[in-house]
């Protein structure tokens, strides 16, 4: 018979031992050790156990945690430790059979609660660590959202960010230190929030309202969404590239001359499961795809300033590869011969030159070879006419 667990994640809330389970107190009451924020440590009395502080960055605790190893120990953790906490971390640290968690009930949980929101048709996103632009996607009107943040002077950038992104009428319901004694609930616009006592721990109820520009849920975002300097994949030509290119969920993109990052962006925003790095060769080229990808929410795009083939040894293999700029037969042979079988390959060419070489590798390896040609209307005289543009070739393959 295995040995019961010597770690337990304990989720604790703002009213202390007051909101916990008899279970929970049990295990509190035994252990030897209790580790957590010192803000969680004063939510308990002291007892007979150890206090260790968690220190700052939270990485530096893990060494510490094991130390402690066969001993007792509780690590406190704010309500639901695997929603936006620190469990999934410690649980990547130590065995399945070393560690249990007690969860208790979330922000977000305690949040919908309050203002009668359907936590399921709740958009839910945990920006205490992370840039409030990851929120860029999802602004459009009457989304809702439940946000965690760091503290108070996060709140005030979210509502100036907001305002300065044309959202400046949305409502703002800010909840401190829900579930205890110092819990507090007020709502406000963006645009003019006024609170400058906002107490940590605090999240945000969201109500998106204003005249900003949302973001299209469908492939194919505005050409006008991108800070560029002219290198892009124009909107149909990237809705049919994001279409060949047919993102799954895990998979990771090689965006090869990234130019504007649109590419990879998009990629990125189809699913959080996708990862992408995009390549570009030209060293203002890749701050630009940098920028772009920071700003509209996509910032876990990596950026690798450098030349095909050259930069790519050493990284992560891709399961799909887009070559949008630097196209060559060096570029297709050293693909062919370090790439996984099963890899997806789509390229688009502009050029007589790169046309013809697209359709050389197309008798070689098959695939498909497609011709977009596409017209806009545009003045012609007093009258309007068709402009057409450049036509790009598509040569799409499974390796």
């Amino acid at each position: 018979m295995s040995e019961a667990p010597w770690l337990t994640v304990l989720g604790l809330g703002e009213d202390g031992l007051d909101g916990l389970p008899p279970a929970s107190r049990q295990v509190l009451d035994r252990a030897e050790v209790v580790m957590g924020p010192p803000r969680h440590l004063s939510l308990i009395p002291q007892g007979d156990a150890e206090r260790i502080e968690w220190p700052v960055p939270f990485s530096d605790g893990i060494p510490l945690l094991q130390g402690h190893r066969g001993r007792r120990v509780v690590v406190l953790a704010s309500g639901d430790p695997f929603w936006f906490g620190a469990g999934s971390v410690i649980a990547r640290h130590f065995g399945a059979g070393e560690w249990t968690a007690l969860p208790g009930p979330s922000t977000f949980s305690l949040a919908a609660a309050r203002l009668a929101w359907p936590l399921e048709r709740t958009l839910t996103l945990g920006l205490h660590a992370a840039p409030l632009t990851r929120l860029r996607p999802h602004l459009a009107q009457s989304q809702r959202a439940i946000v965690l943040l760091r503290d108070g002077a996060a709140v005030a950038a979210l509502a100036e960010w907001l305002t300065e992104l044309g959202f400046g009428d949305s409502t703002l319901h800010v909840l401190e230190a829900l579930g205890g004694p110092r819990e507090r609930v007020r709502t406000g616009k963006a645009a003019d929030l006024g609170f400058d006592d906002i107490a940590h721990p605090v999240c945000v109820g969201l109500e998106v309202a204003g005249n900003g520009t949302a973001i299209p849920k469908a492939s194919g975002w505005p050409d006008d969404t991108f800070e560029t300097d002219g290198q892009i994949t124009k909107r149909p030509v990237r809705a049919l590239t994001l279409s060949a290119l047919a993102p799954q969920r895990g998979e990771h993109l090689w965006d090869i001359g990234g130019g504007t990052g649109s590419i990879g962006i998009e990629w990125l925003a189809c699913d959080p499961s996708l990862t992408a790095t995009a390549i570009e060769p030209r060293a203002d080229r890749a701050e630009r795809i940098r920028r772009n990808a920071d700003a509209l929410g996509q910032d876990r795009l990596e950026v690798i300033h450098g030349q095909a083939p050259e930069a790519l040894g050493g990284l992560r293999l891709p399961d799909v590869v887009f070559i949008g700029g630097g196209l060559s037969n060096a570029l297709l042979e050293w693909l062919s011969a370090h790439l996984n079988a099963g890899t997806r390959l789509v390229a688009n060419a502009v050029t007589l030159e790169s046309e013809a070489l697209l359709a050389v590798w197309h008798e070689k390896l098959g695939g498909d070879l497609l011709r977009i040609e596409l017209a806009q209307a545009a003045p012609l005289g007093p009258r309007r006419g068709w402009k057409s543009a450049y036509p790009v070739v598509q040569w799409s393959v499974t390796l």
